[in-house]
């Protein structure tokens, strides 16, 4: 009897966690990037779905995926409806709110939020504030975060401010990982492996296995990290 409950489990396990990895590739990453109250509450809902499958013996798995699988469907088409009608959204994922306008603290913006000051300036501490005097706008957006608008005096100088000249940005690539050559990504930046172990026996290293980690930027050249065992 036990082996067989053993059994049971073990497959709702597995086609819990296939359906589970399946509606997070269907619904995409917002439900983790930004998760909005209505997100939260679906999340719950498919977490309480498979528990209940798990450990209740009277629902079986093709019951546990049918529920499942039509939540995910009902998300979906939620997240369609907010996606082609722009007044649903507000209902759905809520409404940005403005805290703090032109510097003041719109305290009937904090009481329909139910935030007190004490909160307020959590969040804005969370942010690297830690006076509103240098707030110009504070937003509280539908997923709970902050955005911040500094008055200019404390705002963070941009380089045109500075009159410095404009530099080219570039986007560091991995080209080792855990010892391990990431050829796809040499072939992006055109490069090849002979390219990369001269690099490397440029600094010293003859031996892919004895990097850990190593980037390449095109204004910079190849950064390497060295393995190193625990006793060395």
């Amino acid at each position: 009897m036990e082996i067989k409950f053993l059994g049971e489990l073990t497959l709702q396990l597995i086609l819990g966690f296939f359906a589970l990895l399946l509606i997070t590739k269907i619904l995409g990453k917002t439900q983790i990037s930004q998760v909005t109250p209505f997100d939260f509450i679906s999340a719950l809902v498919l977490g309480e779905l498979l528990g209940n499958a798990i450990y209740d013996k009277d629902t079986n798995i093709f019951i546990f995926l049918y529920a499942v699988f039509l939540w995910t469907f009902l998300i979906y088409m939620i997240e369609r409806i907010t996606q082609k009608f722009r007044r649903t959204r507000i209902f759905f994922e809520g409404d940005p709110s403005i805290l703090i306008r032109n510097g003041y603290i719109d305290f009937e913006q904090l009481k329909k939020e139910k935030l007190d000051i004490n909160e307020l300036m959590s969040l804005l501490r969370g942010r690297d504030i830690f006076s509103i005097r240098e707030v110009k706008y504070a937003i509280l957006e539908p997923n709970g975060s902050l955005s911040i608008l500094k008055k200019a005096k404390y705002d963070t100088p941009t380089r045109e401010d500075l009159n410095l000249i404009n530099r080219e940005v570039y986007l560091p690539v991995a080209f080792i990982l855990d010892r391990e050559i990431i050829f796809e990504n040499l072939k992006a930046c055109g490069l090849d492996e002979e390219w990369l172990k001269k690099e490397l026996e440029a600094n010293g290293i003859n031996d892919i296995n004895e990097v850990f980690f190593a980037e390449w930027k095109f204004d910079e050249g190849l950064h390497v990290v060295p393995f190193r065992k625990k006793n060395s």
